[in-house]
Formats: structure tokens, C-alpha cells, sequence
């Protein structure tokens, strides 16, 4: 877990202070302290925490290239573009390689509305989705079918 961590303490010796820093702490405030000064620490504390934080990953699989931080993906270099919902799915898939994803997963991952998580809409968006990024869409390289349960993303 990455969160940064303030202690409030009435304990105000060196010690405490050092064990507490050394254990993980971000920062140290013994109380009493004043709201402006505390504000301030939680501030500072947030712009490093911030600094820290890695961008999502870029996922190389084959020819394709998923950019998440971007929300872009590529294909021999050339950028293809696709809807929210088509990145949304290639996303999902991609992050969970080889493993099967069920039509539930993603259904409720890409839509709100419950009206709107149809298995047989789910496949019409992957249909479209195969047209834009697989070679041969009839015989998927990428994003394969396992029937009645959901889809599988292969890199290879």
C-alpha cells in the first residue's frame, strides 16, 4: 500500500518521532497543534505522494501497443481509433493477459446500466473491436472467445 501516512501524537520525544519515521511514517505532529499547521503537513504530504505516483504501463502485445496513461493504441506504429467503450474492453482484457474475463466482469466494468449489460451487446463491441486490431478477425490472434463464459486477451 502506497498511502502517506501522518501520525497525530501527544507523544512528542525524539525517540517516537524517530521510530515512527523510521517504521514508515511520512510525518510526525504533536499534539497541540493548529489547523493551518496540520492542513499544511497534509498538503505537503499529498504533493510528494503525488510526485510518486507511475504512470500506467504501456502493454506490448504483438503488433499492438496499449497505452492506458494515454488511452491510445497503436498498431504497426499507426494510431487506431476506438470508442470508450472498444478501450474500455482492450484495456480490461489486456491488463488480465491469459486469463479469462467474463461477460460479467466487463459488463459491469464498461457500463452503469444494468439494461445496458446484454452478453450479446458485449460481443458486438469485441466484433468491432477484433475489425480494428486483429489481422484476420476470424481467426482472432488477440482477443479470443471462451464460449459462454467471457474473453481471453493472448500477447502472443
Amino acid at each position: 500500500m502506497n498511502s502517506p501516512i501522518l501520525i497525530l501524537s501527544v507523544r512528542g520525544n525524539e525517540s517516537d518521532k524517530v521510530q515512527a519515521l523510521d517504521l514508515g511514517a511520512d510525518d510526525y505532529l504533536t499534539k497541540p497543534f493548529q489547523a493551518g499547521e496540520l492542513l499544511a503537513r497534509i498538503r505537503a504530504i499529498l504533493r510528494r505522494a503525488e510526485s510518486r505516483i507511475i504512470q500506467p504501463p504501456e502493454i506490448v502485445a504483438g503488433d499492438l501497443i496499449i497505452s492506458l496513461a494515454k488511452r491510445q493504441l497503436l498498431r504497426q506504429g499507426q494510431e487506431i481509433a476506438l470508442t470508450r467503450t472498444e478501450f474500455e474492453i482492450l484495456s480490461l482484457l489486456a491488463q488480465n493477459i491469459d486469463c479469462v474475463v467474463t461477460y460479467r466482469m466487463l459488463s459491469e466494468r464498461i457500463w452503469d446500466d444494468r439494461e445496458e449489460r446484454d452478453p450479446a451487446l458485449l460481443r458486438v463491441h469485441v466484433s468491432n473491436l477484433r475489425k480494428k486490431i486483429e489481422p484476420d478477425p476470424s481467426l482472432p490472434r488477440y482477443i479470443h472467445t471462451e464460449p459462454g463464459v467471457g474473453f481471453r486477451f493472448s500477447a502472443q
